[in-house]
């Protein structure tokens, strides 16, 4: 029998809330994540007719409001939640949760071994091993982080709206920083995917990429890499799956 879920993927920018069936996600909306409270969430959710909720934050100080609206009906994803897949991991506790909904997408719906690459405030590289066990990342900052961070610490580097530069030679300096951006960061992307491919012995892992810069990165790199911007949603339906109907 097919059950309505709420999905809510806390960011520290934006949430992402979506609606789904056992199959689909039927429909999004996001609000900013600062502006989380129990009236927005009711506020958001209106209309929607789910049985159960399923949670993964970022950012802790969010999740009451939550809690507060959805009651016994949310499930808070842990390392400790079903997962349908594997953790070998010195401390799972400490791994994101958005990390660990993204394995479980990749592992059910792409296939293991695999790289999951999230592009948001940070950019993460998760990596499913070939028998489905989430074994680690990688951290970076995120694209917008290092082009805002080159305003605020310079007095003449302006802040600058991003999208594929005309050349990778700049002829002024918004083209020069765009130059870096882009093709420096894909650099950065390209390099880390090799060594984490040999590191696996896998050099046709399943690499997935998703969050708000994925599509206009990967564009550019010339690699097999799916794009899914709804990844992180997909991988907390799958894990309400996996929980037996009240």
């Amino acid at each position: 029998m097919s059950r309505r879920q709420l999905l809510i993927d806390v960011g520290n920018g934006r949430t992402k809330f979506g609606l789904a069936t056992n199959d689909v996600i039927l429909d999004r909306r996001e609000h900013p994540t600062r502006e989380i409270s129990p009236d927005a969430v009711r506020g958001i959710t209106c209309g929607w007719e789910f049985d159960m909720a399923v949670l993964c934050s970022v950012v802790p100080k969010a999740v009451p409001a939550f809690r507060d609206v959805l009651g016994d009906s949310l499930v808070e994803l842990r390392h400790d939640t079903p997962l349908g897949v594997g953790i070998r991991y010195p401390h799972p506790e400490s791994i994101g949760a958005d990390r660990l909904a993204n394995a479980v997408a990749l592992a059910h719906m792409h296939g293991a071994p695999g790289i999951v690459i999230d592009f948001g405030t940070a950019v993460t590289f998760d990596i499913l091993s070939a028998d489905k066990h989430y074994i680690g990342g990688v951290i970076a900052p995120g694209l917008r982080l290092m082009t805002d961070y080159l305003h605020e610490r310079t007095a003449l580097l302006p802040r600058v709206d991003l999208h594929e530069p005309a050349s990778a030679i700049g002829q002024s300096t918004e083209q020069a920083i765009l130059a870096g951006a882009a093709i420096g960061y894909r650099g950065m992307v390209k390099g880390i995917l090799d060594a984490l491919r040999q590191e696996l012995d896998a050099p046709q892992a399943h690499i997935v990429a998703t969050g708000g810069d994925a599509a206009w990165i990967i564009a550019g790199m010339g690699e097999r890499i799916v794009v899914d911007p709804d990844l992180t949603l997909h991988g907390l339906r799958l894990v309400g799956n996996l929980r037996a109907p009240a």
